[in-house]
């Protein structure tokens, strides 16, 4: 079986753990009703809008 030549470091091991958990922005998408920013497949937080339709009550 092969066998390491040298001791991985800790820093190297756990940078390479550390890689995993980087995170990422979430997406953002325009409403078509309010031109404002929301998350996609969401009802619109500022006019309540989702899929064409008014979906909550905002006021």
């Amino acid at each position: 079986m092969a066998v390491p030549k040298k001791k991985t470091s800790k820093a190297k091991s756990r940078s390479r753990r550390a890689s995993a958990w980087t995170l990422s922005l979430p997406a953002r998408s325009v409403c078509p009703q309010c031109r404002q920013t929301k998350l996609p497949h969401v009802v619109c937080p500022n006019c309540g809008w989702y899929g064409g339709r008014q979906a909550i009550d905002v006021d």
